[in-house]
């Protein structure tokens, strides 16, 4: 039951974000009266929208994906986000709490958690909106770089910090993150990371004078650096130039891109960030036993 409320609860937060996602406009404010404000309606036709229709993922199924009036296709976006963030709702809490072992009495995990699942659904806006329109807007980043601090200032006062994989560390590689040079000061850690992450992004934007990465990346990494910390960073970026190379390889191949053609880099910042949450453990211990470490 506590996994199918979680879920029905997070496939909710996703519908709420595909409204804000799909009636956002660039230079728009992302919480204005025209994005959160109305009854809900059909893109194609005006349709106001029923309670009934307005189920996530039900509605979806119900109507065959199509609207009930026009009979226009409903984006796939729709199912898509709230199941994902369904399962965000329910995976981040296992994660973080080793199996489901939390209650909301624990202070230290309830803050953890909340954190985290804004975290992931600010990813989950972000990297819609740059798809759509190539920009990641700056409320969004400050919006995680506030969320990086936060982390930094539970952990600050948490000093055992979380339980994962079974070890209790700074880190989500685990008793790898040492090998690293893992810094236990957890401030020196996070901003030490934002660092790194500004330094290589400016880099690359200085190198390809502003054509192969964009300022909203830039603003981005630091964000990431915060909430991730040192080595947790590193892993961040390789995977997300690993994702990013083999998706724009598939597009070429399949002559939906061209080589020249820019493609958004949050969605690959959002996806390295989320295996290496809920991966970068085994990911790594994967890595270091192939060479027998």
């Amino acid at each position: 039951m506590q996994y199918f409320v979680l879920f029905v609860f997070g496939s909710v937060i996703g519908s709420f974000l595909n409204v804000i996602s799909l009636r956002y406009k660039p230079n728009q404010k992302l919480l204005n009266k025209k994005i959160i404000g109305g009854r809900s309606h059909c893109l194609n036709c005006n349709k106001k929208l029923t309670w009934y229709e307005l189920i996530p993922i039900v509605s979806f199924l119900l109507q065959f994906g199509k609207c009930r009036k026009c009979g226009k296709r409903l984006s796939f976006q729709y199912p898509i986000v709230e199941v994902l963030s369904g399962l965000i709702f329910v995976f981040v809490p296992f994660i973080l709490t080793n199996n489901f072992q939390f209650t909301f009495s624990n202070n230290f995990q309830t803050a953890l958690i909340f954190c985290w699942l804004l975290i992931f659904s600010l990813f989950i806006l972000l990297s819609i909106i740059d798809i759509r329109y190539s920009i990641i807007p700056n409320s969004l980043n400050l919006s995680l770089t506030v969320l990086g601090f936060v982390l930094i200032i539970i952990k600050f006062f948490y000093e055992k910090s979380y339980f994962l994989n079974g070890y209790l560390n700074n880190s989500f590689l685990g008793h790898y993150a040492p090998v690293f040079g893992l810094e236990r000061n957890i401030w020196f850690n996070h901003l030490f990371a934002a660092l790194v992450g500004l330094i290589f992004f400016g880099l690359i934007i200085f190198l390809s004078k502003g054509k192969a990465m964009g300022m909203g990346d830039f603003k981005l990494v630091f964000g990431l650096g915060l909430i991730f910390g040192w080595p947790d960073i590193l892993m961040v970026l390789l995977l997300s130039f690993i994702v990013g190379s083999l998706i724009s390889v598939f597009f070429m191949i399949i002559k939906k891109k061209k080589m020249k053609d820019p493609i958004p880099f949050g969605p690959f910042l959002a996806i390295g960030s989320f295996f290496t949450f809920f991966f970068g453990y085994q990911i790594i211990d994967w890595y270091f036993k192939i060479f027998g470490l």
